[in-house]
């Protein structure tokens, strides 16, 4: 694991996953200030930013921020708190207790694949987006 600076937020997404591709596209679109950085976690650079077992479980996205892993819904849902209003006040849903926030995450994850279809290879971003993605690898 890298020593990246504990400021530092990295959205990391399964790069195969049409979901999780369309959800960049729309947190590339709302994210005004380019609060988040991106990456597969097919990358090398999630396996210099995560362990072992975050990288294996391609049914979560996993969110770096502030120096701490969230996965599932905690790491969408405080995601969504860092872009600002109103997408912030989606926050509020961190006080749904993890299991019953993470059964609904856990279904749609399950799923994924059956219900928004699958990439052959993983997401390349646009020149203009090129900046906001750590690697391609």
């Amino acid at each position: 694991m890298s020593n990246s600076p504990l400021n530092e937020n990295i959205l990391f997404f399964d790069g195969y996953c049409n979901l999780c591709n369309s959800s960049v596209d729309w947190f590339l679109r709302h994210d005004k200030k380019a609060v988040f950085k991106f990456a597969s976690l097919q990358s090398l650079a999630a396996r210099d930013h995560l362990p072992d077992a975050a990288i294996s479980d391609l049914a979560s996205v996993v969110l770096k921020m502030d120096g701490q892993l969230y996965t599932e819904s905690s790491a969408i849902l405080r995601a969504l708190g860092k872009l600002g209003w109103p997408w912030k006040l989606l926050k509020v849903f961190l006080i749904v207790p993890a299991p019953i926030r993470n059964a609904i995450y856990r279904l749609i994850a399950r799923n994924r694949y059956q219900l928004f279809g699958r990439r052959d290879t993983c997401r390349l971003p646009s020149p203009t987006e090129k900046e906001r993605f750590l690697d391609q690898g």
